[in-house]
Parts: C-alpha cells; structure tokens; sequence
C-alpha cells in the first residue's frame, strides 16, 4: 500500500506540518532512512526546521523527488511522531511532513 502524507515546502517549526488539508494534497512518500535523535536533539529541530543540520546533510544523498517522494524519517525515543524530510542543499529542510512514529526493530 503506497503511503502519502502533507507536505509542507521550507516549514519553520513542526506545527507548521501539522495544518488542515485536503487528503488530495498529500503525496506518496517512501523512507530513505531513519534517523532518531536524542530527544532535546529532536525538539529542537522540531521547534526550528529552518536551521542546517548535520544529520540532514549526512544522508542527503540517500533522498529524491521524483517519481516518489524518497525522504528521511527524523524522531526521537520519545517522541509520537516522525518529520519526514526532503532536505535541499546542504543540510536544509525544503519539503516536510509529519507522521505517525516509525517503529524500528
């Protein structure tokens, strides 16, 4: 089953993924990789998206638009949630979306 979330272009915090939308503006995404981050580590990410990350730039190479959006799965042990990134550049955030936690073996 192709999963698809709302993406949102250069967000500057995680509530800014988390707007009302039409289901039809969500579009397929696959997981390139996930990332969990030490749980301070991840809100403040969360709180401020517009900052270059190491982490991003590190695995940037691993993402894609097309033909499915291939992005970075960003959580924390914590968290109930997971940032799907597609960075742009170096280390940024152009796309993002947030969805339920990615479990991990």
């Amino acid at each position: 089953m192709e999963k698809k979330a709302y993406f949102v272009q250069r967000p500057r915090v995680g509530d800014d993924l988390r707007a009302p939308h039409r289901a039809e503006d969500e579009r397929a995404y696959e997981v390139a990789k996930i990332i969990t981050l030490y749980h301070i580590d991840y809100e403040n990410f969360y709180h401020d998206m517009l900052v270059w990350r190491q982490f991003i730039e590190d695995e940037r190479a691993l993402c894609a638009e097309e033909p499915v959006l291939r992005c970075l799965a960003v959580q924390s042990r914590r968290s109930d949630g997971c940032i799907l990134v597609v960075p742009e550049g170096e280390g940024n955030v152009k796309l993002a979306a947030f969805v339920p936690r990615i479990e991990t073996e």
